[in-house]
């Protein structure tokens, strides 16, 4: 793809699959979906759900930092949940995370996520 990169990046966890961490294409960055995992161990950090979310969203950070954006820069996230009922939880989370620069974004509830994870999340970010 003409004006296209492929993100690698040793901040946030490796790809457990046939797939990149994400694409810059022109402006735009589009992650692949970022699951709680340790970038050291590529494991799942935590049975709990809070633990889940904010390692997610640090893994999304860190990968779209990695490109020089921020996460006043996201335009859209897509989250994926589970369990519909955290759906309050992670808007205490986004809340804290994001301090009153929300991007936009769906949610919705699957039967199961890789390595079953709790929650996963994936974005179009502006650079």
């Amino acid at each position: 793809m003409e004006n296209s990169k492929i993100i690698k990046t040793h901040l946030a966890p490796k790809a457990i699959g046939a797939y990149s961490q994400g694409i810059l294409y022109g402006n735009l960055i589009f992650t692949s979906g970022q699951i709680p995992l340790d970038v050291k161990t590529n494991t799942i950090i935590s049975e709990k759900f809070h633990d889940q979310a904010h390692q997610v969203l640090n893994n999304l950070k860190n990968l779209i930092e990695s490109e020089g954006s921020s996460l006043e820069k996201i335009i859209k996230l897509n989250v994926y949940l589970t369990d519909l009922r955290n759906f309050d939880k992670l808007n205490e989370i986004f809340i804290d995370f994001f301090k009153n620069i929300y991007p936009a974004r769906s949610v919705v509830e699957v039967s199961r996520l890789p390595k079953d994870s709790k929650i996963e999340i994936d974005a179009i970010c502006y650079k």
